[in-house]
């Protein structure tokens, strides 16, 4: 029998990766008093953000065909209109959009037209957000919450540092102004893998993420694949491996196989072993050097240890902006810290992750 503190955390861990909506459709049992209705509620959250966002996706079709502009949904967005879930079910944390670089300039000014403004940029993307910017006050998902766009001129991961760039597969070559698809179902899930990849380098993987992966799978005959397997993906083979581990064999031996080859063997062997837990949100402990795994040789290690002491000014950026709009880090004293100051705690004592104990403190808060 679980407590009433692990079935707050058990809460947490529903909201972190994104399942409740799925949980609320398919469970064949109540659980304790408030458990069903929190799943209940979080679908429904879900199902209204949805129609907030593919609402969105509607605006931005024809405002960038009225411009003259390609561009591309992505993951979530495209997996929904695709009929890969029903209602409810996905979570849309934000809307992600490609566009090529010649148009990134107007891209951004539909996207402030439309009543969002940029507030932050990384290497992989530009974050457009609601102008109001009011948050909402909720634990999990909330229909209210913001709307967020993020806006890619490239398809991208560090891995751990080295950027991995897939945007000319992921690319439609024969984009169209308005609204494009993914030019093959191979092309999707490579984009799937890749953000899955990033996902366990940094351990943020959400379990909704392997489901996406295995939900496309069962779509794709051994011929789909073969797009994807031309380009020798060596980053493929973790996510297909955890997927797999969670899902059972719902990628075909021979892709499998011939992805498995291309993954470094130190890489494959580590992964080989890991859970959800070790390389997702649920890691509650800090490591010294998360995702060294991926590096692919002596010196890539090296260079990735070396940055994690002396962070590059973009991560000094990064870190900056977060302690101005990560709730998880007005808890506690992490956000503020020096690197020095950082290394010194990690040394001597073990520390939390600050988002899985936002969450776990935000789900013990809920009234029911």
């Amino acid at each position: 029998m679980w407590s009433p503190f692990e079935w707050r955390t058990a809460r947490a861990a529903a909201a972190m990766h994104g399942i409740s909506g799925l949980l609320a459709g398919v469970l064949l049992w109540r659980g304790p008093e408030g458990w069903a209705d929190f799943l209940g509620r979080q679908r429904e959250h879900t199902a209204r953000r949805q129609l907030r966002t593919l609402e969105l996706l509607d605006m931005v079709d024809e405002r960038f065909r009225r411009q003259g502009i390609p561009v591309q949904a992505l993951k979530g967005a495209v997996l929904c209109r695709e009929g890969l879930y029903e209602q409810g079910q996905r979570p849309m944390a934000d809307l992600d959009l490609l566009t090529s670089p010649q148009y990134g300039v107007r891209s951004g000014e539909i996207l402030e037209h439309l009543g969002l403004r940029e507030t932050h940029r990384t290497v992989k993307h530009r974050v457009f957000e609601a102008r109001d910017g009011a948050r909402a006050r909720s634990f999990g998902e909330h229909a209210d919450s913001p709307l967020k766009v993020e806006l890619h001129e490239r398809i991208c991961e560090p891995l751990p540092y080295r950027l991995t760039d897939i945007s000319s597969l992921v690319s439609s070559p024969s984009a169209v102004p308005g609204l494009n698809p993914y030019p093959s179902r191979a092309a999707l899930m490579a984009h799937l893998l890749l953000h899955a990849a990033g996902g366990m380098a940094y351990r943020t993987l959400r379990l909704i993420q392997l489901h996406d992966i295995a939900l496309l799978a069962q779509r794709l005959s051994e011929p789909d694949w073969q797009p994807l397997l031309d380009r020798r993906p060596w980053w493929a083979a973790p996510p297909l491996l955890l997927t797999q581990r969670y899902y059972g064999t719902v990628i075909p031996e021979a892709v499998m196989a011939s992805i498995a080859i291309c993954c470094p063997p130190i890489l494959r062997r580590t992964c080989s072993r890991q859970r959800l837990s070790d390389v997702s949100l649920s890691r509650l402990w800090l490591e010294a050097f998360p995702g060294i795994e991926w590096s692919r040789t002596a010196g890539e290690a090296l260079r990735f240890m070396a940055r994690r002491i002396v962070p590059s000014a973009e991560v000094r950026a990064d870190r900056k902006f977060a302690l101005m709009t990560d709730p998880s880090l007005a808890q506690g004293d992490w956000g503020s810290l020096s690197q020095s100051r950082r290394i010194l705690r990690a040394v001597l004592t073990r520390t939390p992750r600050p988002w899985p104990l936002h969450v776990v403190r935000a789900a013990v808060a809920e009234p029911r």
